[in-house]
């Protein structure tokens, strides 16, 4: 496994891989270095198939206070807008398995638009979530004033836009941006138990069912019906499905295999 300088990778679990953000001295600000690594990691995860499910964490004080202010003011847009972070952003927003958020504290800007690529967010009630953006004269740079609104509405992300100002997780959990709040303290704990879960579910199909849920994002409604059924008829192609309704009618646990 590769050894990174602004991120922690480990196996907690069969299957499951937890990737922490680590500059805790600057509330894990995502400067180029830990987004280039983060966008590694996450390559090699997709190609690792022993990964089933990967959760993306921070700490217990901040999952990440946003982009790095001291790169901007150095170097511009060009701190935001550049070949290096495109890449590294695709392969993490374009990762193919489940990717959960644990979020504890500050989920400010680049952060919480980090987290928003995730697939859920489980978040501690000490969570907190903004785009503050507004507030240095300017706007969120990273996809904030596309997914909120497609999650949570117009309202809401025009709210969180324009004013800068956090919600806390409650909010947030009803708005749909966070999947679960759970106690201060056992967002990580959470989210590393739903992707073990995931993780002993047929691969495939897991990967068939976010790939069509996303869908739901990009395409009109006949569209992403089509995608749907589309992602069925290779499931019922797998070894996994025969393996999962043998298992059912038997009643007995399934063995997948990603087949």
């Amino acid at each position: 496994m590769a050894t990174y300088r602004f991120i922690l990778v480990e196996e907690r679990s069969p299957g499951v891989l937890l990737v922490t953000l680590n500059r805790p001295q600057q509330l894990n600000a995502l400067s180029a270095g830990l987004l280039g690594e983060l966008g590694s990691a996450l390559l090699a995860a997709a190609e690792d198939k022993a990964v089933r499910a990967v959760v993306l964490a921070g700490n217990e004080r901040s999952f990440s206070a946003g982009a790095d202010i001291k790169e901007m003011v150095a170097e511009g847009i060009a701190a935001i807008d550049n070949p290096a972070r495109a890449q590294a952003q695709w392969h993490i927003a374009r990762f193919p398995k489940p990717l959960i958020a644990a979020v504890e504290g500050y989920c400010y800007g680049g952060g919480h638009e980090l987290a928003l690529t995730c697939d859920m967010i489980i978040a501690g009630e000490n969570a907190r979530f903004g785009q503050p953006e507004i507030d240095i004269g300017v706007i969120p740079g990273d996809g904030g004033t596309q997914r909120i609104p497609r999650v949570a509405g117009k309202g809401l992300a025009m709210k969180m836009c324009l004013l800068g100002e956090p919600i806390d997780a409650r909010t947030a959990l009803a708005a749909g941006l966070a999947a679960e709040v759970v106690p201060a303290g056992q967002a990580l704990p959470r989210a590393l138990e739903l992707a073990a879960k995931i993780a002993a579910k047929a691969p495939v199909a897991v990967r068939l069912a976010k790939q069509a849920v996303l869908a739901a994002f990009s395409t009109t409604l006949e569209q992403g019906l089509g995608v749907e059924r589309q992602a069925a008829r290779l499931a019922f192609t797998t070894e996994d499905q025969k393996e999962g309704m043998a298992a059912f009618v038997e009643k007995r646990p399934p063995q997948f295999t990603g087949r």
